[in-house]
């Protein structure tokens, strides 16, 4: 039971103001894009599509050889893109994901490509929530390149910062997002709408933009109901977190002490003789998301799912009716409630309008995208801007 409190809860945000505006150094991958991190992604997000697994359709197509899809850029990142807008120390505080915004410019990422990572702490801003009291949102841009210094896409990740022990007290998500059960027959018929989006894509022939009307409405994604398992999958497609697979784990970097719960910190030291005590899934702040133990100390009832994999989710959505002659944009959503243990995630988009983007001088499809679980609770919700061919 929450227990009561002599005075309201006061978030300290007094070493966040030197980290404004300024470029952060961090981890990169040590080695060139292999086939197989494409192939392990797009398998850890439940993304079946042939062009990102299966050499000899993906031979066919006009890349000519296995492509990686356009959310992998979060997979090529450590931290997956939060890392610039966790920056500064809250005393007792935990993050979750609040939102991404991407750009992507053209490049696409192919196996042999050698991916780095610029990043920029963008801003943050106060605010009361219902789970938390108060609560920092704050911004950082990760701008992912090539070997030719090609900009392939920039992420802008929102981290929500809070206190741990403030949303344990308040237990708002134990009460708003009891554990679902599913029958037989209603474990089925998700696996049916399943099959039925993924049959749904323009492999070979993208959309017309002709063709396109607003009001039209995207065939719907399933997901899920997650597990254990599906977190784990999810967690070890991204490169990050491969033992050995990245140079300057932020060592060197001032502002990594975020002020994260002594449990939920990672012992670096130790991790030279272990290296799962580095790797974030046994140990760290991400920890919760396959442990409901850990969950529980950061005021999260049982395990979630990663916002990176949502913003993944998404992207791919998107990407998956565009086919291959398409190409996502812009995309910026905001993350409202955690996908949890037991729960499905529905996507849904709406064609909103169609027009010249002046800027970029193209003509774009405008959707309203949304992600809801089985309760019909608002998981995210945004707006992304897609090409498409004429």
């Amino acid at each position: 039971m929450a227990r009561a409190r002599e005075a309201p809860a006061a978030i300290d945000t007094s070493d966040l103001d030197r980290y404004l505006g300024k470029t952060m150094g961090g981890g990169q991958l040590l080695e060139p894009i292999a086939v197989n991190d494409i192939r392990r992604f797009v398998q850890g997000m439940q993304y079946p599509n042939p062009l990102h697994y299966d050499a000899a359709v993906a031979a066919r197509s006009r890349f000519g050889r296995i492509v990686a899809p356009q959310s992998f850029s979060v997979g090529c990142d450590i931290g997956h893109g939060a890392m610039p807008s966790v920056f500064g120390r809250i005393p007792g505080s935990h993050m979750v994901f609040g939102g991404d915004e991407w750009w992507f410019y053209g490049p696409r990422i192919f196996p042999g490509d050698k991916i780095s990572v610029e990043r920029r702490h963008h801003d943050y801003r106060v605010a009361e929530t219902r789970f938390a009291g108060p609560t920092v949102f704050a911004r950082g841009d990760s701008t992912h390149v090539n070997q030719r210094g090609e900009r392939i896409s920039t992420q802008r990740s929102t981290s929500v910062r809070y206190l741990a022990e403030e949303a344990r007290q308040r237990g708002f998500f134990g009460k708003a997002a009891p554990a679902p059960h599913w029958t037989p027959k209603q474990l089925d018929e998700l696996q049916a709408r399943r099959l039925a989006w993924i049959r749904s894509g323009s492999r070979d022939r993208s959309p017309r933009l002709t063709g396109v009307a607003p009001g039209a409405r995207l065939p719907q994604r399933v997901l899920g109901p997650h597990s254990l398992r599906s977190f784990v999958t999810e967690w070890r497609s991204f490169l990050g977190v491969v033992w050995g697979a990245t140079v300057d784990q932020w060592k060197d970097t001032p502002g990594l002490d975020a002020g994260w719960l002594p449990e939920m910190t990672r012992d670096f030291e130790a991790a030279k003789d272990d290296p799962a005590l580095l790797d974030g899934l046994y140990a760290g702040s991400s920890r919760g998301h396959a442990d409901a133990e850990a969950a529980d100390r950061v005021g999260i009832p049982r395990a979630y799912g990663y916002g990176a994999s949502m913003g993944a989710w998404a992207l791919d959505y998107l990407a998956h009716w565009a086919g291959d002659e398409g190409f996502v944009r812009h995309a910026n959503l905001q993350y409202r409630f955690p996908p949890f243990e037991g729960d499905a995630t529905f996507l849904d988009a709406t064609v909103m309008a169609k027009g010249r983007d002046p800027e970029l001088d193209l003509e774009l499809v405008t959707l309203e995208v949304s992600m809801t679980n089985q309760d019909g609770t608002a998981i995210a919700r945004g707006t992304a801007r897609v090409e498409l061919p004429r």
